[in-house]
């Protein structure tokens, strides 16, 4: 590690442990967030550079805002700045869901928390609609990304599959913009063995680390399509959760900062107390620490190849589609909140004539939220 690397080390540490206690909403407000924060107000990254780290996240399985974490840790101060970001990115979550599992075991209820989402969400939207005017500017200069972008939305409104969209994004890029001659590298595919079982089995912590690896490492999509996952093995297949159980899991994770996938630390501590969850949490997000270093290698050959440009601007295109198509949702469960509307074009404004941090912004929200289902 060189002295440079080591001098980025402290400030890695406390951008990510900001971010990651303030980053409500998702990946796509988390990546909105980085935006805000690593491209605007500290320039660490250029917007090309930003979203060359977004298609790479996306093209591989795992928390998507999470890997992004990695690869900026990693692209600024080596393995070490890799892991620096990625856990202080992940600990405020992981703590926040793990105090909520301990008061969910003692009193059988999660706290109550819709006056503080009522607040942020509508900040939510603004800093995803602020980040995709800026990245929208980089990607879609010429018609043949602005098609793609469109049409990426317009099929993740239908709810088509997100990796398929980004394929196919990849595939238009290279078929509009690429050269003829471009060979794509064969990609090497790691195979984690799934949990063979066609029964319940009885709880086990090696286990328990194993059934959350292998989700990890092949999980691609939304936090819905995590619950899909989960319901398979742990509801349906190994019998160690209830419905119930499960579905407050994952509101566990809706409702904190952070990734969505410390779900499975909530889910660990019902199991298996604390040692469950840090076996967990430690099984979910050690794939994305392992094909980070293996895929960003790849992006910077892929960028010197001829005609390659294309094929990744397409992924860029159809990133930024996908983006908007959950904007969009999230915009319009807002149409029956007028003050939540009004609260979030007031922040959109404040972060399109201003500097101020989106993390600011969020906490503001969450504050108003509280107050507001305090007075009404």
């Amino acid at each position: 590690m060189t002295a440079r690397q080591r001098a980025a080390l402290p400030e890695l540490a406390r951008v990510f442990l900001r971010l990651g206690s303030t980053a409500f909403g998702g990946p796509a407000a988390h990546t909105a967030l980085l935006h805000q924060e690593l491209v605007v107000r500290r320039q660490w990254l250029s917007e090309d550079q930003f979203l060359d780290l977004v298609s790479a996240a996306n093209l591989i399985p795992g928390p998507n805002s999470t890997e992004l974490v990695i690869h900026i840790g990693l692209q600024r101060a080596g393995y070490a700045g890799m892991l620096v970001a990625g856990l202080c990115f992940i600990a405020p979550a992981m703590f926040s869901v793990l105090m909520l599992a301990a008061a969910y075991v003692r009193f059988g209820s999660l706290p109550a928390a819709l006056a503080l989402l009522a607040g942020v969400q509508p900040v939510v939207v603004a800093v995803v609609a602020h980040a995709l005017l800026g990245l929208g500017r980089a990607a879609l200069r010429r018609w043949q990304t602005l098609l793609i972008a469109v049409c990426g939305m317009m099929l993740a409104l239908a709810g088509v599959n997100e990796v398929g969209l980004l394929v196919a994004g990849a595939a238009a890029g290279w078929w509009l913009l690429g050269s003829p001659q471009l060979r794509v590298p064969p990609a090497a595919v790691l195979l984690l063995p799934a949990v063979a079982a066609a029964t319940a089995l009885p709880f086990a912590l090696p286990l328990l680390f194993l059934v959350f690896l292998k989700i990890g490492a092949v999980l691609y999509g939304s936090g819905y399509v995590l619950l899909a996952f989960l319901r398979a093995d742990l509801v349906a297949r190994l019998g160690w959760l209830t419905e119930r159980q499960l579905l407050d899991a994952v509101a566990a994770g809706q409702l904190t900062p952070g990734p969505l996938f410390t779900s499975a630390t909530f889910i660990g501590y019902l199991l298996g107390g604390f040692p469950g969850a840090m076996l967990a949490t430690l099984g979910i997000f050690l794939p994305a620490f392992i094909f980070v270093p293996l895929t960003q290698p790849l992006l910077a050959r892929l960028r010197s190849m001829q005609g390659a440009t294309g094929l990744l601007a397409g992924v860029n295109a159809a990133s930024l589609g996908l983006l908007a198509a959950v904007a969009g949702q999230l915009a319009w469960g807002l149409a029956a909140d007028p003050a939540g509307a009004l609260l979030g074009l007031a922040a959109l404004l404040l972060l399109v004539r201003t500097r101020i941090s989106a993390s600011w912004l969020l906490l503001g929200g969450a504050l108003l939220g509280v107050l507001r289902g305090g007075l009404f």
